[in-house]
């Protein structure tokens, strides 16, 4: 293919130029004015030059149409290679790429897989758990419900079982012996239960045996009618009545245990009496509504016990009993290190004597074996020598008919 190279055009153009000039100035030659030869020059040369530019633009286009086709279907032809290697390149590095990708993604779905069948497993046993503990909860609180109904009527026994003297009696008595039993008391070791006094009428609910013959004598019976009314009504009038009738009958009960002779010399007792509250509730609302009521009382020599305060005072009483047993102990064991100590001396004066006896004998061995031996021997080696020097040194007659 042929066509038009850059400088050709240049030429071209330039000489069209000239041309315009030369006919310029043959316009100019005609005489014509300027304003109608610049106006003529300028619609031709407009119109040529419209011609001529558009005769350049198509053999131009024409020239460049060609070299651009051919330029293009050949840089298009190695485009094409150029891209189908790299694109060939490119697809080997994406499949392989996409390989490992995918490996990746299946090692992920596994994991996840995996995963997921954890947590399925997770929540089933949560599933079970909570029916469990659901079907747990369910039954604690139906075994809750009917303790709950149980003890309201274990209490409203109690309530009536109470509104009995008779009753409150034995009540006392159980929580009393229930103490004891925790103290480590025995009875008819450390107490006595419903022991007459001699010489009286009294009888004490509890009788505890204390060392050198003392005892401590102890009443479990307390008035709790007012104190229980005072509990149930709502009426603050009535309530402020009822707690000073409960009072007024604490204070009367100091008086009774002290007119019961529960204190007597001739018995051994000692100096006090124990008064049992078997309700720490009551013990502690006497003190806080009216605290002089324990002070009159041990002005009385009338000791108030709450179940707790009667377990200290049952360990003092305890370790009082094992220290008085661990000095008499003491002291039989003192008698017996002295008759122990008169035996062994004994025993050690007969031993030395022994051993001087065995002594004397040691000698007695020791002379035996040297100097009365060696006495012995000296003339029987004279008699020997003799046999020797009369040719004698076989056997006698005496010896070989032994040995016959």
């Amino acid at each position: 293919m042929t066509g038009i190279s850059t400088p050709s055009i240049f030429i071209f153009i330039a000489g069209f130029a000239l041309g315009l000039i030369a006919a310029l100035i043959l316009r100019l030659i005609q005489a014509k004015t300027a304003k109608e030869l610049a106006t003529e020059l300028f619609q031709e040369s407009e119109s040529k030059r419209k011609s001529e530019i558009e005769a350049v633009l198509e053999n131009m286009k024409a020239s460049f149409g060609s070299l651009s086709l051919d330029a293009l279907s050949k840089s298009t032809e190695e485009f094409l290679k150029l891209a189908k290697a790299k694109l060939e390149s490119e697809r080997e590095v994406g499949v392989k790429e996409l390989d490992a990708k995918k490996v990746l993604i299946d090692q992920q779905l596994q994991r996840m897989g995996a995963e997921l069948d954890n947590v399925a497993h997770l929540m089933q046993e949560l599933e079970k758990d909570r029916i469990e503990k659901f079907g747990a909860l369910a039954s604690q609180l139906k075994t809750a419900g009917e303790q709950t109904a149980a003890l309201a009527q274990v209490t409203t026994t109690i309530k009536e079982a109470l509104a009995s003297t008779k009753a409150r009696g034995q009540w006392g008595e159980r929580m009393a012996e229930d103490v004891l039993k925790l103290a480590g008391f025995v009875e008819k070791i450390n107490y006595l239960k419903q022991k007459s006094l001699e010489g009286t009428t009294s009888r004490p609910d509890f009788t505890f045996l204390l060392p050198n013959n003392l005892k401590l004598n102890m009443d479990v019976k307390f008035p709790l009618d007012n104190y229980l009314k005072y509990l149930e009504t709502q009426s603050e009038v009535d309530k402020a009545k009822y707690r000073t009738a409960f009072l007024n009958n604490a204070k009367a009960r100091i008086k009774e245990v002290t007119t019961r002779e529960y204190i007597n010399p001739d018995e051994n007792t000692v100096d006090c009496v124990l008064l049992f509250i078997p309700n720490e509730q009551v013990y502690a609302f006497i003190h806080e509504q009216d605290s002089s009521i324990l002070e009159n009382g041990i002005k009385n020599k009338v000791v108030f016990c709450s179940p707790i305060t009667l377990f200290a005072v049952l360990a003092v009483i305890r370790q009082a009993v094992e220290h008085f047993a661990l000095e008499k102990t003491s002291r039989e064991i003192l008698s017996l290190l002295g008759g122990f100590k008169k035996q062994w001396d004994e025993f050690t004066n007969k031993f030395e004597i022994l051993g001087k006896r065995i002594e004397d004998v040691q000698k007695e061995y020791a002379a035996l074996i040297t100097t009365r031996r060696h006495q012995l021997e000296k003339p029987l080696n004279k008699i020997e020598l003799l046999r020797t020097q009369w040719g004698l040194t076989g056997p006698s007659e005496g010896d070989r008919d032994a040995e016959v």
